[in-house]
């Protein structure tokens, strides 16, 4: 158990990222991790050898996707006001309307181009990588990626309504 405990410790920054970046929830972020890691642990035997940190992203965004699916079912609502009320201490007005915003544009996007865009931007994951996690091709995740990044650029440039259009 030690050897399993020193190999998933220093993965816990990272999970806690990304699981705060899918969630934007520091109590739901927390427990999501805690899910990941007692998931991983009680099926530490079905691991492959491989990449651990894949393993456990793919571990992390799959129980993600399970309670997103729970919450539809259910029809939670999460409203704006999560964005705004973003603890900003040190920060000044601009770059705290800034992350707003960047924020904002992430929950813009479609799913699986969020997941990659925080895979491969913020946890600095490769696109082999990237694609173990979501079981993708990696033509997939490059192709995702670009889009996701165009259309938070395009989101950034010109605002909400640039990414939202309305379809009939």
């Amino acid at each position: 158990m030690d050897e399993i405990a020193s190999l998933l410790e220093p993965q816990i920054p990272a999970l806690r990222r990304y699981a705060w970046a899918l969630l934007r929830d520091d109590e739901g972020a927390d427990d999501l991790v805690q899910d990941t890691l007692e998931r991983a642990i009680g099926r530490w035997g079905q691991r492959r050898d491989g990449d651990l940190r894949a393993w456990l992203f793919a571990i992390q965004r799959n129980l993600f996707l399970n309670g997103l699916r729970q919450r539809r079912s259910r029809g939670a609502h999460v409203s704006d006001e999560a964005l705004n009320d973003l603890p900003a201490p040190g920060i000044s007005p601009e770059s705290h309307a800034g992350l707003r915003d960047i924020l904002m544009g992430l929950d813009a996007l479609p799913e699986e181009q969020r997941s990659i865009l925080l895979l491969v931007g913020v946890e600095d994951l490769s696109y082999e990588q990237a694609a173990k996690v979501l079981d993708v091709p990696i033509g997939t995740v490059m192709s995702r990626l670009s889009r996701a990044r165009a259309r938070l650029r395009d989101f950034m440039d010109n605002g909400r309504s640039a990414v939202l259009r309305r379809v009939k």
